[in-house]
Parts: structure tokens; C-alpha cells; sequence
């Protein structure tokens, strides 16, 4: 299998391989909102779940992943409804709210909603999980100065959409904890994107999809968010969350803000202050906290 044969199943080579999936969604942030500009949400989500499950079709047929048994496709079926629901908000979101501050409010809603999930579902909570979420949402606040801003910019409506994606994705992670032990997992994630594909396609205006009029500005921002941050960083994902669970994957979220400021820095020049430093260090701890042994 590809991803097995990447040795993710040492959490050493699991942690690294997460921290490359959080650099591939961090620079998704940007690319996200320019891709927006061009083509209708529904119409992005369907191309970028469609080259998805495009590009995993190598994969599957050379780790000859078994498709699961019918009565085992239900364990598809919702993971893919939540795909959908959090790209459309997570598109929305990007276009008419505020990009930076949102990415913030979902990295740090996101582990909170699976912690909590979790706590109820175990119906329990280990003390360092509460610790790292905090650490996590303090940092998050400080990286993007959350606490200069006036609260009718953080209560803007359009960020209703973040608080979406930070619910769905606290919901799916949990399935997707569960299912991937029914389903093997390569097939499973393959699967997830062409349903969300099929679920997205009643959603789509194919006659406004012109791949002849669009730019190279759009196929390089698309490559990344599609290919980049989803063929590559929500695979990872979800691959690794059943070898750590579901609490311990959600918080490496927590280092995109970080990372998404980090290379800002190195790529466009941007300001490297001291906030960011004090707010990555605690999101770094909060990782650490939560997975530590």
C-alpha cells in the first residue's frame, strides 16, 4: 500500500508526515480564496473532489486496496455528506468573510469540537487534552491578534461558515476514526472523495465550467488546494487519525496558523513578529501536550 509503504505506521514518521499536511493546508488558505474568484463554490468542489479521486485511481490499483462490502458503504456515505457541507462553508467562508482571522477560528474550533465529541462519546477527558486545547485556541488568538480586534469584526456574520467547517470537521474526524477500521483505509479515502464528487454534482452548473478560459493563475492556486492540500494533506490526515485518534490528530491543526504565517514570511516577506512566535510556540506545546505519552 502507498501510504504503508511510507512507514507511517511509526508515530515518529506519523508526526512528520502530519506536519507536512498541515504546510499543504496552510498555504491552502490563500490559494482557496483566489481560486474563489473564478469559478462558483459548488463548481470548485466538484472539480477539486473529481481530480481527488482522479488522482488516487494510481494508488489504488497498485496496492490492489479492497473495495468494502455493500452493507459497509453507509460508513462512506456520511464522512462524504460532511466533506461537502465543510468545503462549500470552507469556500464561502474564504470569499466573503475574513480569510485570515477564519482560518484561526476554524484550526482552533476544529480539535475543540473533536475533543468534545470525543469526551462524550467516552465519556471522559484526559486532563492534558484540556491543557493542550487551551494552549492551542491561546496561541491561535495571540498569532492573529484576535485580541485587538473589536467583536463586531469577529461576530461578522459571514464567519458563520468557519464555525460550520469547525463542527463538520470535528464530526467527520470522528468517523472517519471508526470507519477506516471497517473499510480498508485506502479505499476508504478514495471512495470518500468520489462520493463527495456524486454528491456535489446535482450542485454543479457543468456549462459554466470553461477550463479553456481559465488562467494559469487559477490552475496553480487550484493545484494546491486541490492536489496540494487535499490528494496529499486530507489523505494524511485522515489516514493517520485511527494510528493516533482522533483528539491527538485534530491538534496538529493547531500548527496551521503558525505555519501559514512562517511561510508568508519566507515567500512573500511578510512580518515575522513576535506575537506569532509566543502564539506558534504555545500551538507547537499544545501538540506536544496532547500527544505525549
Amino acid at each position: 500500500m502507498y501510504l504503508k509503504n511510507l512507514n507511517l505506521e511509526t508515530n515518529n514518521k506519523v508526526y512528520l508526515w502530519m506536519s507536512l499536511a498541515m504546510l499543504s493546508w496552510a498555504i491552502a488558505w490563500t490559494n482557496a480564496k483566489i481560486v474563489g474568484d473564478y469559478l462558483s463554490f459548488y463548481n470548485i468542489v466538484f472539480l477539486r473532489f473529481f481530480l481527488g479521486f482522479v488522482s488516487l485511481i494510481p494508488f489504488i490499483i497498485i496496492n490492489k486496496s479492497p473495495f468494502p462490502k455493500i452493507n459497509n458503504l453507509k460508513y462512506i456515505i456520511i464522512p462524504s455528506l460532511l466533506f461537502f457541507a465543510y468545503n462549500i462553508a470552507f469556500f464561502k467562508g474564504t470569499h466573503y468573510g475574513l480569510a485570515g482571522k477564519g482560518s484561526v477560528l476554524v484550526t482552533t474550533l476544529n480539535p475543540l469540537c473533536t475533543v468534545i465529541i470525543m469526551a462524550i462519546i467516552n465519556k471522559q477527558i484526559l486532563k492534558k487534552e484540556i491543557i493542550g486545547v487551551l494552549l492551542g485556541i491561546i496561541g491561535g488568538i495571540i498569532i492573529m491578534n484576535l485580541y485587538r480586534e473589536g467583536i463586531d469584526t469577529m461576530l461578522n456574520p459571514n464567519n458563520v461558515y468557519f464555525l460550520i467547517c469547525a463542527l463538520t470537521w470535528g464530526v467527520m474526524t470522528v468517523t472517519v476514526n471508526y470507519a477506516q477500521k471497517i473499510i480498508n483505509p485506502y479505499m476508504f479515502i478514495f471512495l470518500c472523495y468520489l462520493f463527495t464528487t456524486i454528491i456535489s454534482l446535482p450542485f454543479t452548473d457543468l456549462n459554466n465550467i470553461n477550463l479553456a478560459d481559465l488562467d494559469f493563475r487559477f490552475y496553480l492556486n487550484f493545484f494546491f488546494v486541490s492536489i496540494g492540500a487535499m490528494s496529499f494533506g486530507t489523505s494524511i490526515y485522515m489516514y493517520s487519525t485511527p494510528i493516533l485518534g482522533p483528539t491527538k490528530a485534530s491538534v496538529f491543526i493547531f500548527s496551521v496558523p503558525f505555519i501559514a504565517m512562517g511561510t508568508a514570511y519566507i515567500f512573500l516577506n511578510e512580518p515575522f513578529t513576535v506575537n506569532i512566535i509566543v502564539g506558534g510556540l504555545l500551538s507547537l506545546l499544545a501538540i506536544y501536550i496532547v500527544n505525549k505519552k
